[in-house]
């Protein structure tokens, strides 16, 4: 009984020592595992940490590009804007001297025509056809339509001289006297033209604007009322009244087609077009 006690003890020991050293093994394999595991992790989250910051510094420098992007553009659009207000300013220039050339031409053709109308036979014929197509006397018609015809073409023809040599604001003046006084004149449409452009050339815009409409409203058979009428546009244009004067273009353009008003006045608008698209 005694022997068998004695062997089961053994044999338990035994097992205790296998078990015993059995663990003594596997304890450093086990931590051996357990570090590399958390090796393994701890350079997962370096690689995260790392990729957070190339992400972040690749966001960085896009937005800095963009931001260099931008101000490229700005310095773009700002040249743009100064080549714009170049042309602008040019074109007036180039509409200033149009005009002048069309009064030297239009003082050669009025100085002319100064020599028929100032006789008398001229007077009287013209006295007689506006009488018989209103029915009034000759003699009223005649003082009502010219007072005296030399001195009306002297006061047009000096207003006109002013206008050619750039005296603007005298020019206006006599123009204004020369409707004032002489309002059934035959030249009449074309003071107001004139007046409207001495006002026009020294950007007195909203006054230019009146002297047009009188012109185009009064005198709509008159020579000038197309260019009057693309005198209006441009004043819209300088008054910041866009719609107004894209009206009044396109009015130009239907109602005279082949023109240059027309083509000027097409010209314009496509450049507002562009401009509102800008």
């Amino acid at each position: 009984m005694m022997k068998r006690l004695a062997k089961g003890f053994s044999a338990r020991i035994s097992m205790a020592g296998a078990l015993a050293s059995a663990m003594l093994f596997a304890f450093p394999v086990l931590a051996q595992d357990a570090r590399l595991s958390l090796a393994d992790r701890v350079s997962r989250l370096e690689q995260q940490t790392q990729n957070r910051d190339q992400n972040g510094t690749g966001l960085v420098n896009q937005i800095q590009q963009l931001s260099s992007q931008v101000r490229q553009m700005q310095g773009q659009i700002e040249e743009l804007q100064h080549q714009l207000q170049v042309l602008e300013d040019k074109n007036k220039a180039q509409y200033g001297d149009l005009d002048a050339r069309l009064a030297r031409l239009e003082g050669g053709g009025a100085g002319n025509a100064s020599a028929q109308a100032g006789t008398p036979a001229a007077a009287a014929t013209t006295a007689a056809t506006s009488a018989s197509a209103s029915g009034t006397p000759a003699s009223a018609s005649s003082s009502a339509t010219t007072a005296d015809p030399v001195a009306a073409q002297a006061a047009y023809d000096q207003a006109f001289q002013s206008i050619r040599n750039g005296n603007y604001a005298v020019a206006s003046r006599e123009f204004r006297a020369f409707i004032q006084q002489y309002p059934n004149h035959a030249l009449v449409p074309n003071a107001w033209y004139w007046l409207g452009q001495s006002y026009f050339v020294t950007t007195n815009y909203g006054v230019a604007l009146d002297a047009f409409k009188q012109l185009v409203s009064q005198f709509p058979q008159s020579d000038k009322t197309p260019d009057a009428l693309l005198k209006v546009g441009y004043c819209q244009i300088e008054l910041k009244q866009v719609d107004a004067a894209k009206a009044t273009l396109k009015q130009v353009v239907a109602k005279y087609p082949g023109s240059d008003s027309a083509s000027l006045a097409q010209e314009r608008l496509q450049r507002l077009q562009i401009q509102a698209g800008g």
